[in-house]
């Protein structure tokens, strides 16, 4: 057995030195030549990285990777946000399971695909207004970010009043170093306290939304969920589930229109878009894996390297997408790609719940924009897009078009 060599300095976690905004990071290159790598976190502490596919498809079910952050002796993540690190609720088994059982079923395959008619009310009404005022707009203001809030919010039951500051909210949330730890904690309070004013309203009144439904279940069995953790759920639900989506629109439509070959294969042939949507979300991973941290409850070897007991655990599912013993030519972008197995929703007992709410919006709006306007084009060259920095999703800070 072997560890990384001692005497190199780690690079940082996550990557981010891309060589231009649609390229994926330079750290990346021949990373998978071995199976894990020694990182530093944005904390200063060491962490390790998983590189290889169907390495990191093992451990993302292996029972001695877990997710409690209740010892003060493990790496931290960052200096100033401890994201979704709560040592007051279980991200393992039992108690994850039987969370995700809820979610998983408000956000089932079937239930989401009869919300598809008013996501697509959403997407017209969004570029009946965003054509109105063009005839160039910032699709990531006009449509990506309003699309993602509205409808998880929908879904959640958050009064359309009460959504303008999510924004805000979910930035500081997912800051890495964006904000300073005063300002997360300050708006970090905000989000809790109107996630408790939210509940107390939704048990006066409940309504046909999930927030509604989880307080059922906890005031049903409080064995099966505490008051504290359905907080913590309905907050987690309502940061992760619009960014990432909304992110991934906004870059997918950058990735697309940057690359007019398998553009045009999408607007010669419409029936593409599910196979272009999972292609690009393999393409273009906007996010490292770090509020999925994991750590080690005994060593583990993986490719004959040896990660310690104790030991802070990334699996890099923006290297997993790109190996090429799994994906053919895995540098090029595919919009006709056959069994594109990637990972961006991760797999196994974490995979994401939200996936098929994911799918569909992406599928919507992409599909939408395509048929609406043909000449759909960038104002600006995609190198000189901007991305964010210092949060955890790095999607672009603009998509700037016209029509």
């Amino acid at each position: 057995m072997s560890t990384c060599p001692m005497h190199e300095t780690p690079p940082t976690y996550p990557f981010g030195n891309r060589p231009s905004v649609l390229d994926a990071p330079i750290e990346l290159r021949g990373l998978r030549e071995r199976p894990a790598v020694r990182v530093t976190l944005p904390s200063g502490d060491p962490g390790w990285v998983v590189t290889r596919y169907e390495d990191i498809r093992v451990l993302l079910s292996d029972p001695r990777l877990h997710r409690d952050r209740s010892s003060e002796d493990l790496p931290r993540i960052t200096k100033d946000n401890s994201m979704f690190q709560d040592p007051n609720v279980s991200l393992d088994p039992p108690e994850h399971p039987r969370m995700r059982r809820l979610v998983t079923k408000a956000l089932s395959a079937a239930r989401v695909e009869k919300m598809r008619p008013h996501v697509q009310a959403l997407v017209d009404e969004l570029l009946d207004a965003m054509e109105a005022a063009g005839p160039t707009a910032d699709l990531a203001e006009a449509l990506a970010f309003p699309l993602g809030i509205r409808t998880l919010c929908g879904l959640l039951g958050v009064p359309p009043e009460d959504q303008k500051d999510f924004r805000l909210w979910t930035d500081a949330y997912l800051s890495v170093n964006r904000y300073t730890a005063e300002e997360v904690g300050r708006y970090r309070g905000e989000l809790f306290g109107y996630i408790q004013r939210l509940v107390a309203a939704k048990r006066e009144q409940p309504g046909d939304d999930l927030i509604s439904s989880l307080i059922a279940v906890r005031d049903e069995d409080e064995s099966r969920l505490g008051e504290y953790e359905l907080l913590y759920w309905v907050q987690g639900l309502l940061m992760g589930g619009y960014e990432s989506t909304a992110n991934h629109l906004s870059a997918a439509i950058v990735t697309l229109l940057a690359h007019p070959e398998e553009l045009a294969k999408v607007r010669r042939d419409p029936s593409l878009v599910p196979a272009a949507v999972e292609e690009l979300l393999r393409y273009q991973v906007l996010f490292s894996q770090l509020a999925a941290v994991r750590y080690t409850s005994a060593d583990i070897e993986v490719g004959g390297t040896t990660i310690p007991a104790g030991s802070a655990v990334f699996l890099a599912l923006e290297s997993a997408n790109r190996d090429e013993q799994v994906f053919k030519e895995p540098e090029a972008l595919r919009v006709d790609r056959d069994d594109n197995k990637h990972l961006s929703f991760s797999a196994g007992p974490h995979f994401c719940a939200g996936s098929a709410l994911a799918r569909m919006e992406l599928q919507t709006a992409l599909g939408t924009l395509l048929r609406r306007y043909p000449d759909l084009r960038l104002t600006v060259p995609a190198q000189e897009l901007t991305r964010n920095t210092g949060v955890l999703v790095e999607g672009f800070t603009e998509v700037p078009v016209t029509w």
